[in-house]
């Protein structure tokens, strides 16, 4: 085998006149796992995406195992033995897991040119017993777990042969022991003599898992080398140019005693049991629960997206019965979902025209006018583009499908905050988004607070919303398991409450 199972020289690339690589010059040796850290915008995707030939680059040249590597096209990429993992996931959800597999090439009866489905069904078997994805090979995609679904994809690279695997963010939908199974299974195939690449904003898990480290900024290689050269602080030093003192802003918002939505006896069975609480003005209230534990089921109900069977919902004194999104916007409320490619953005529309979506009607100057002030759309968009500190190149013309995936959640912000809510609901909104953005988002967060708003902040990360948060609610099986004020947060007794109400429950410190 060749000392490089990639090597990448003066790679380049530039979009809509901003440089988004430049000159990139990197070895990666073979059966390792090499970290790639940066900021959104760093050039991480751009780089994979050249390699995974889904963009040309300008300049440059690239070896895969020693042979030129000049793909075409994703199918070239697949062909030299390149798997890329995207973060979100690339599979059929009305699909069985062997269609899935198999959806760009069924194998084949010789002469007859019929479907194999024997042959399919067990290199598929085959392929998930490898991964350890124990399921029949018939299961549909969509009743699997995201954790699950990942196995999937990693198991249609290993059934194509892969020899380098790309990894984009694979942590950020998935439970801690989820997490544990897939570092697991990244050792195994590392060992086997396949390289992967890490690409991901935890940086203790790049730390945890990495044989080597590639460090971004502004589209340049900053920094590589063995991960004993590393530390997290090292890492974000590189990463932003300077020292990070402090990952989370001061608090400067107080509740007050002011309720702006207050939530009672919401059910809809076998989804949510019962659910009660208030939120107040001024205040940040965190949800926290393992996958499955209803939170952003509630979230959509909240919003209106999904119907409940009983309760009652209360928003700034006005009672929402059967409220549909537009009655829920026009009472103040917003919903930053967590699925910002599907639910969150329309990925062929400009990034102004994304900004803008939820606040046109308040552009009209009434709700029965059909005019829309452009100016003035373009105005805002643009003022809370730059408060959010969102990467682009031209807002009117570029689309958001050709913005990094930090920055598309920034963009499903950035159009919440333009209507102003008073109520602000964010469903995992720091998910895939490097530490300095971060910071930037929970200090909006803060200002809103501090400026009079609710925010009910649903998260994985105990550690963000002990940071962030003045009051933290635990959910478990649909229902509330604790509520716990700021002087009350304790790390140990927030995953004993998470765990209450299981069928099947692990103790916390099992996982």
């Amino acid at each position: 085998m060749p000392s490089d199972a990639i090597q990448f020289e003066n790679v380049s690339k530039e979009f809509f006149g901003i440089r988004a690589l430049s000159g990139i010059t990197l070895s990666m040796p073979p059966a390792q796992i090499i970290g790639i850290v940066g900021e959104n915008g760093a050039g991480k995707s751009t780089l994979m995406n050249i390699l995974g030939g889904i963009v040309t680059p300008d300049t440059g040249s690239m070896t895969c195992q020693g042979q030129p590597h000049k793909p075409a096209g994703p199918a070239d990429a697949t062909r030299a033995g390149i798997a890329f993992i995207h973060q979100e996931l690339n599979l059929f959800g009305n699909l069985s897991i062997v269609d899935n597999l198999f959806i760009d090439g069924f194998p084949k009866i010789d002469r007859l040119g019929l479907l194999d489905k024997r042959k399919a069904n067990q290199s598929a078997h085959q392929a998930l017993q490898t991964v350890g994805l124990h399921c029949p090979v018939h299961t549909l995609v969509e009743n699997l777990t995201p954790c699950e679904q990942q196995l999937v994809e990693i198991a249609r690279a290993v059934g194509r042969n892969a020899r380098l695997i790309i990894l984009d963010e694979p942590t950020s939908s998935l439970t801690q022991n989820e997490r544990d199974r897939l570092f697991s299974l990244m050792n195994t195939l590392r060992n086997a003599g396949c390289t992967l690449v890490f690409i991901s904003h935890n940086l203790d898990e790049v730390l945890r898992m990495s044989d080597r480290i590639v460090v971004l900024r502004d589209g340049c290689l900053v920094s590589t080398g063995s991960k004993t050269e590393y530390t997290v602080e090292r890492m974000i030093i590189d990463m932003v140019g300077r020292q990070i003192k402090n990952l989370y802003p001061p608090k400067t918002s107080v509740p007050s005693e002011t309720i702006l939505l207050e939530v009672s006896g919401v059910t809809r069975p076998g989804i949510i049991e019962d659910i009660s609480f208030a939120l107040h003005k001024g205040e940040i209230l965190g949800l926290f629960g393992l996958m499955g534990s209803g939170r952003t089921e509630l979230a959509r109900i909240l919003f209106g997206l999904d119907p409940c069977t009983a309760g009652e919902i209360v928003a700034i004194n006005r009672p929402l019965r059967r409220h549909k999104p537009a009655e829920s916007i026009h009472s103040g409320l917003a919903f930053v979902t967590e699925n910002r490619r599907d639910e969150g953005l329309l990925m062929e529309a400009s990034i102004e025209f994304n900004i803008a979506l939820a606040a046109l009607r308040q552009t009209a100057g009434s709700r029965s006018s059909i005019w829309v002030d452009h100016k003035a759309i373009r105005d805002k968009s643009l003022r809370v583009a730059r408060d959010l500190r969102l990467q682009a190149a031209d807002h009117k013309r570029q689309s958001a499908r050709n913005l990094s995936g930090g920055n598309q959640q920034k963009l499903v912000i950035a159009k919440w905050l333009l209507t102003n809510p008073q109520i602000l609901i964010l469903d995992e909104p720091t998910r895939g988004i490097d530490v300095g953005a971060k910071y930037e988002i929970y200090t909006i967060m803060n200002n809103l607070a501090a400026g009079g708003a609710g925010i009910l902040c649903i998260s994985s990360e105990l550690e963000e919303l002990t940071a962030t948060c003045d009051r933290i609610l635990v959910m478990s099986n649909g229902r509330i398991h604790g509520d716990f004020a700021r002087s009350e947060f304790n790390e140990k007794n927030m995953l004993h409450a998470a765990f209450k109400g299981l069928r099947t429950a692990a103790e916390p410190g099992d996982r």
